[in-house]
């Protein structure tokens, strides 16, 4: 079992890789199109509406059983939308398809996930959520940096002509394909126990998992735009997501395990919006911004990383048996609402001020806290009514 889970861990690494190979040369490749600023909000609003609306239902289907055949089918439909969105050539084409991209790779975000919840006994439950963010985020910056050598590496550009953006979407796309063979060949199918196999349609499982109450707040999308603006290469920006990797990679391991002990978990994930909003609002007025990157940020990124398999162990432990497909599916589409509107909303702020629009996402992070702090007055209430409904039952 924990050769499948460590199995699960690599293969999020692998997928986080691929993934954000086009991610340094978007900008650029936007900008090189004629295409507005705001416009690159709206791709990435539009992918977001991808994984809001695919998660559910990738969830739902995947707590059915085959988890497996809608992994390898999401990767495969995310491919198709990344070389279309790199050749059609229209604004509003490449719209459809960065939606087209996020319904896809939502499907493997999704299962993923509840494969190592299944597998895992909940004792181990966060440190393996741990190792997969990890190694999510260290797959991330490979992929920032790999993606941004490609494109500005003199002698490779030469030689594969990536100093075409379009090439790299290209290259993603076949390494996705060779990904997605790789789970289809090695990935063990795990099969729902038959009591737990769900005897109702789609949609009436789409109506169940309505009562899961997940909550999730993340930075927005606009630093490598930022980093763009003010004349930072690809290969610069894949170079500070690298440094985040391994910032990340150490509060994984190290920090995580520690926090995890902590019974008041949803006053820790409070103090750590408070501090990550506190921090946005500091480090986009240094006046040395690449050095406040390099470091105040990065106890942001710690922050972040300790932040995530807390939440998603905490979601886990609430979720019914044999549901954690949907449990996970309907976290990542609450956590992709915030990822359509604030592009949405952002594209426009930054145009008027990138300061604007970053003092916008620490907001979200205080909105954050007096969300989790409904969420925690609503525990206290169940459980003060349960206590009180035993003890009648007693009594009586």
């Amino acid at each position: 079992m924990k050769k499948t889970i460590y199995l699960i861990i690599f293969f999020s690494f692998i997928q986080s890789l691929i993934s954000n190979l086009g991610h340094p040369v978007t900008p650029a490749f936007v900008r090189s199109l004629d295409i507005p600023d705001y416009m690159f909000g709206v791709f990435f609003s539009a992918m977001s509406l991808g994984l809001m609306i695919g998660g559910p239902i990738w969830g739902v289907l995947g707590d059915q059983g085959k988890k497996k055949k809608y992994i390898v089918f999401g990767i495969l439909a995310y491919s198709f939308g990344q070389v279309c969105f790199a050749y059609v050539g229209n604004a509003s084409l490449m719209v459809l398809f960065r939606f087209i991209s996020g319904f896809g790779i939502v499907s493997a975000i999704t299962l993923l996930t509840s494969y190592l919840i299944e597998l895992s006994e909940p004792r181990d439950r966060a440190r393996f959520l741990a190792y997969v963010a990890a190694a999510v985020t260290l797959g991330a910056s490979f992929g920032y940096a790999i993606g941004g050598f490609l494109s500005s590496n003199p002698f490779i550009s030469n030689l594969l002509g990536t100093s075409d953006y379009r090439l790299i979407f290209l290259i993603q796309a076949i390494l996705n394909a060779a990904y997605a063979l790789s789970i289809y060949l090695f990935l063990k199918e795990i099969e729902p126990p038959v009591s737990l196999k769900p005897r109702n349609s789609i949609l009436k499982d789409l109506k169940g998992i309505t009562k899961i109450e997940p909550g999730s707040t993340n930075l927005n999308k606009y630093i490598d735009v930022y980093f763009d603006e003010l004349g930072y290469t690809p290969l610069d920006l894949g170079a500070f997501v690298m440094a985040t990797g391994v910032a990340s990679l150490f509060a994984s391991v190290i920090l995580v395990p520690i926090f995890a002990k902590f019974k008041k978990q949803l006053v820790l994930i409070s103090i750590i919006h408070i501090l990550s909003a506190l921090i946005v609002f500091y480090v986009f007025r240094s006046n040395v911004f690449l050095l406040t990157m390099y470091t105040v940020f990065m106890v942001y990124v710690v922050l972040k990383a300790i932040y995530q398999p807390l939440e998603q162990n905490y979601i886990s432990l609430h979720a019914k048996e044999g549901k954690y497909g949907s449990a996970m599916g309907i976290r990542q589409s609450f956590v992709s609402i915030g990822m359509v509107i604030g592009p949405l909303l952002g594209g426009f702020l930054y145009e008027k001020s990138p300061i604007l629009l970053f003092d916008s996402s620490a907001f979200a992070f205080l909105l954050g806290v007096l969300l989790l702090g409904v969420v925690y007055l609503l525990e206290r209430k169940k459980k003060k009514t349960t206590e009180i409904s035993a003890d009648s039952s007693l009594n009586g």
